[in-house]
């Protein structure tokens, strides 16, 4: 017994081979009118709102209150409260890597199928009894709507928890065995990287930050979690569930704070092994440099897996089913107010389908209720911050005063109470236009029309517009022309869609991540995830050790 807690015994492998239970994508709630989830749902919301709950840090196995407090809004009534938040300070930051390193020992050595069972364990208890309070907690803490929360902190964690463990199981059990000679037996194993992996995770996916956190965890090893700034609450939900799911002590440290402060921490410990990462492209970048200098202090060449966003498109040939385009764009560009990294940003189609759809789809956008995610009658919320919302509103009037742009429909935008930006479409003639060619994050989408007959000229400036390469579609009834853009859009997109939106990735059904300055396409969501957080080891053992050291050819003729 280690710290006085049981799971310091350290476990062994016994003589089983043990055969998890098959994994299943968890079915989305609908929330109709008169739903029982939708009246319990409501009814969490409503006490969710009416207290504040004070977020410590957790550090080995404790809270950790510092004093040092910051508050927590609803971003679609930036004026309540609905969180404080005890914030890190170095002194906190090198315990937890510390408590991550000291629990490596007996987490990493723990048979796999223990571990596995504190995450099936919260699967299930997310899946029950613990669903509404942390789907009520993102709509609150992120401006989401039921089903927007419903399919990312519900479902999407429940799938990651239960595919990971069928993966994990596929890594340990049917590793292929290499090859023994006579008198030789060979053999392998996956080891946990050694030392401690730090998860810096984002505020638009609670399912995100769960599993940047939680599938190195899995593979054996121990983590240093760094929650975005604005999505405290949900991601301290997470936390408590994991504890709960009989999550060891220090195997997730839990620790708000300032991101560059806790980078450099964990960076000056010799035992930072991996970065797991989803956010900006810009700070990966730097997060990737500053991990290139600090080398020659660290114990192993870290791992560095990171998602960084997108500028994802929707390409409409000619061929288009026009219906099915004007759904795509609607959902891909304006769920979540535009803030997912897969979110449709851009869009080129073929001027016959845009002369078409063009008058439905103002329409159709202008219809959009937006508001209190509270009100269930709504489909977009508020943005995420004033940073957020001051960037949206310079692209709209940047748009609104060049020649080459037309916003054809939405444009407005109020901060009053929250951080409210219409859905906005901005029509434009230039191919390199700013908004059609930087990433967002919000409810803008920017298209180009093109003559029908240009679409491999189409597809060409569509490659080399943006450098990301997260996600994309093409929409076509023509085969000819799907079989084209596969091609040229081979490496426009991590993930690819025919005939359907460019969102909407389901764990065990379409692995994301993306390459070019969308990362470094590790696809959560896969066993390639996972075997990013395990480092292998050949084993060779010799029967009849030789007894003479010299060698037959060094005899004379």
């Amino acid at each position: 017994m280690k710290n006085g807690h049981p799971w310091a015994i350290v476990m062994t492998t016994t003589n089983r081979v043990s055969q998890p239970p098959s994994p299943h994508n968890e079915a989305v709630l609908g929330f109709l009118p008169g739903s029982a989830e939708r009246a319990s749902l409501k009814d969490e919301l409503a006490r969710q709102s009416a207290m504040v709950v004070e977020i410590p840090c957790y550090i080995a196995g404790e809270e950790v209150y510092t004093g040092n407090t910051v508050d927590q809004v609803m971003p679609h009534d930036h004026g309540h409260v609905i969180a404080k938040v005890h914030l890190a300070g170095p002194e906190e930051v090198a315990r937890a890597c510390e408590a991550a390193v000291e629990a490596q020992g007996t987490w990493g050595r723990m048979d796999w199928e223990q571990r596995a069972a504190v995450f099936l364990r919260a699967a299930e208890l997310l899946a029950g009894p613990r669903r509404d309070e942390i789907n009520a907690a993102t709509m609150l803490n992120q401006s989401k709507t039921c089903y927007q929360a419903e399919i990312d902190s519900a479902c999407e964690l429940i799938d990651f928890f239960r595919f990971n463990v069928d993966y994990a199981r596929d890594i340990y059990e049917d590793l292929q065995p290499p090859i023994s000679g006579p008198g030789v037996w060979n053999s392998s194993e996956v080891r946990p990287l050694e030392g401690f992996v730090l998860a810096v995770t984002p505020f638009n996916f609670t399912s995100i930050a769960g599993n940047l956190s939680s599938a190195p965890a899995l593979m054996g090893n121990t983590v240093v979690w760094k929650p975005s700034k604005a999505s405290y609450l949900s991601n301290w939900k997470i936390m408590q569930l994991l504890i709960d799911s009989g999550l060891p002590a220090g195997v997730i440290n839990f620790i708000p704070g300032k991101p560059q402060m806790i980078v450099d921490t964990a960076l000056s410990n010799p035992d930072f092994a991996g970065l797991h990462f989803t956010g900006s492209t810009t700070i990966f970048q730097g997060l990737w440099k500053q991990i290139s200098e600090a080398l020659p202090r660290l114990r192993s060449y870290p791992r560095i897996v990171g998602e960084t966003g997108g500028k994802d498109f929707i390409v409409a040939h000619s061929s288009a089913d026009r219906k099915g385009l004007l759904v795509a764009l609607l959902r891909g560009a304006f769920e979540y107010q535009g803030q997912k990294c897969s979110a449709a940003s851009r869009a080129y189609i073929a001027a016959s389908v845009w002369n078409d759809i063009s008058a439905d789809l103002v329409k159709e956008v202008e219809a959009i209720k937006i508001g209190d995610p509270r009100d269930f009658r709504n489909l977009m919320t508020a943005v995420i911050h004033q940073s957020s919302f001051d960037k949206c509103v310079d692209y709209i009037e940047h748009a609104r005063n060049d020649e080459s742009c037309n916003i054809i429909v939405g444009g407005g935008y109020d901060d009053g109470k929250g951080w409210f930006v219409e859905p906005t479409i901005i029509l434009t003639t230039d191919s390199q236009y700013r908004s059609i060619k930087e990433e967002i994050f919000g409810p803008i989408l920017t298209i180009m029309v093109y003559d029908d007959d240009d679409f491999e000229g189409i597809m060409d400036i569509c490659d080399r517009t943006s450098p990301y390469a997260l996600t994309g579609s093409i929409f076509a009834d023509d085969r000819d022309a799907i079989d084209l853009a596969m091609d040229a859009l081979r490496y426009s997109a991590g993930n690819f869609y025919i005939n359907d939106k460019p969102t909407g990735a389901v764990v065990g059904q379409q692995p994301f991540g993306g390459a070019r300055w969308s990362g470094t396409n590790d696809k959560a969501g896969s066993p390639l995830n996972l075997l990013r957080w395990v480092s292998p080891r050949s084993i060779k053992e010799t029967f009849i050790p030789p007894q003479d050291w010299s060698y037959g050819f060094l005899d004379e003729e």
